[in-house]
């Protein structure tokens, strides 16, 4: 089924700010025509009402002097020329009777109108006294449109001795009027066209990380874990591309670290299961003498336990890692947990001869962790470090303060450990895939342990090395907040 034109979000953006754009434009350029047309309207509304008091002022001390009539009639003649307008005069007395007064030139223009019996309606203007009244439908001439000021004569006494019509021509007012529309509707048309532009750039802008980040989810999703987003701005809508971004590094690492994870665990299977299968099928089948299966027997127990380790460490890891072991912490004595801990590897000790020194900065640190887990935390770096300490070497832990933390430091003077190797000795299987590790020692999965350990407790631990110098393990612990100041002591050794 495809898509609605208004199913995305760039045609719903883009459509409602047209819209908008729009709808301002249109009431913007109505409201601009309105305004001039009022202006122009009530100009000339205004310029025929000082005219009539005018043309009153010159009916009244000019034209109904005879000796002045001549000159009343020129005064009028040049208004009405001035305004291209006809004006129609009635008066009570018979005397002076219906006068029209317009301009020769467009006098073709007034004929219908200046034939026009206009007693009655010139009776009731009269009766209105001194109110000027403007009409622009009341009187008609062709397809002229024209505007009619109607006011009562009203002689210097106040009496009403007549009535005035004074039509105007607005044809050129009209065209004025529409000439502004025109202009105002250009003007909104190039206004549409540079926001729909303007819009258009801006709507894409906006959408195109989200439009990009869809792509990426739709790449993610067949297994294309390298796609990203292109980051052009530091708005939200960047800021939402570069979390995304962020988010998609720590899924490739940790689909890297995965498959890495099931091919390391697979070959740490795989390799001790048809070890293990070959030896019990030569004995099966007698390849192996009775004399020699005990040997071999040991060999298969001894995989077993390997095999049963690792997945026990697996199981430790898969446990920390998905949160589900909730830390127990209590305060307890580091120092004392650390001589505990040596003493269970006393015979391993003692086998390859290594002097240990206990260095303590305190005759007790308190500290506040779960003690099993940091029970196994140092098991597994004294064994380590008891594993690839010479014959005859020493091993050194040290456990020192700094402001609120406690600082533990074991020390091997082993072998050490590669610059290159380094940065990786806290991976999964680090030591399994490594040549300087003995065959079947470990299951690579201990200092990996220590780490979620560690971290879990919102602390750290490094690894420091050269290579022939030996390795140091240093992590943190957190101060027991009601300890005491420590006390210093001397070095014991052991």
């Amino acid at each position: 089924m495809s898509k609605g034109i208004f199913n995305t979000l760039f045609t719903r953006m883009l459509s409602t700010y047209l819209a908008i754009v729009l709808l301002v434009v249109v009431l913007l350029g109505i409201t601009i025509g309105a305004m001039f047309k009022n202006q122009y309207i009530g100009e000339t509304e205004n310029e025929l009402r000082r005219e009539a008091e005018e043309i009153n002022r010159v009916i009244v001390t000019q034209y109904i002097d005879g000796e002045k009539r001549s000159v009343a009639k020129d005064s009028l003649l040049t208004t009405m020329r001035k305004y291209d307008a006809m004006l129609q005069l009635y008066f009570k007395d018979s005397a002076y009777g219906k006068v029209i007064f317009r301009d020769e030139q467009s006098s073709n223009k007034w004929e219908t109108l200046s034939d026009a019996d206009l007693s009655e309606e010139a009776k009731r203007v009269m009766e209105q006294g001194t109110d000027i009244e403007i009409s622009s439908d009341r009187f008609t001439v062709g397809n002229i449109s024209i505007m009619t000021l109607s006011r009562a004569i009203v002689d210097e006494a106040g009496k009403t001795i007549g009535a005035m019509f004074f039509h105007t021509d607005m044809s050129r007012t009209n065209d004025s009027i529409k000439q502004v529309s025109l202009d105002v509707l250009l003007s909104a048309c190039v206004a549409v066209i540079l926001a729909f532009l303007a819009v258009t750039y801006i709507t894409g802008r906006m959408t195109k990380p989200i439009v990009d980040m869809n792509n990426a989810i739709n790449r993610f999703s067949r297994g294309d874990y390298e796609a990203r987003v292109s980051i052009t701005s530091r708005d939200e809508v960047g800021q939402l591309g570069q979390s995304f971004n962020d988010m998609a590094n720590e899924i490739n690492a940790l689909e890297q670290s995965r498959r890495s994870f099931v091919a390391n665990v697979s070959h740490e299977l795989r390799s001790p299961l048809t070890s293990m299968r070959g030896f019990l099928e030569a004995m099966q089948d007698g390849t192996i003498a009775p004399e020699d299966q005990p040997k071999y027997l040991d060999i298969v127990i001894g995989e077993c336990k390997r095999m049963t380790g690792m997945v026990n460490d697996l199981l430790d890891l898969a446990r920390i890692e998905s949160g589900q072991y909730e830390l127990k912490l209590e305060p307890f004595d580091l120092n004392e947990l650390v001589i505990r801990t040596l003493l269970t590897f006393e015979a391993r000790i003692n086998a390859k001869h290594i002097d240990v020194a206990m260095d303590f900065a305190a005759e007790h640190t308190i500290v506040e962790a779960d003690q099993s887990q940091i029970a196994q935390v140092i098991r597994n770096l004294v064994d380590n470090a008891i594993k690839f300490s010479p014959d005859g070497g020493k091993l050194t832990v040290k456990i020192a303060t700094d402001k609120k933390l406690a600082v533990i430091s074991v020390i091997d003077e082993g072998d050490g450990i590669s610059p290159e190797d380094l940065p990786y000795v806290f991976d999964r299987f680090y030591k399994a895939e490594k040549a300087h590790t003995p065959s079947g020692s470990s299951s690579g999965l201990g200092l990996s342990i220590v780490k979620r350990i560690i971290e879990q407790h919102g602390q750290t631990i490094t690894a420091s090395s050269l290579p022939g110098e030996g390795a140091t393990f240093t992590l943190t612990l957190k101060l027991y907040e009601q300890q005491g100041k420590p006390k210093a002591s001397p070095s014991q050794r052991r």
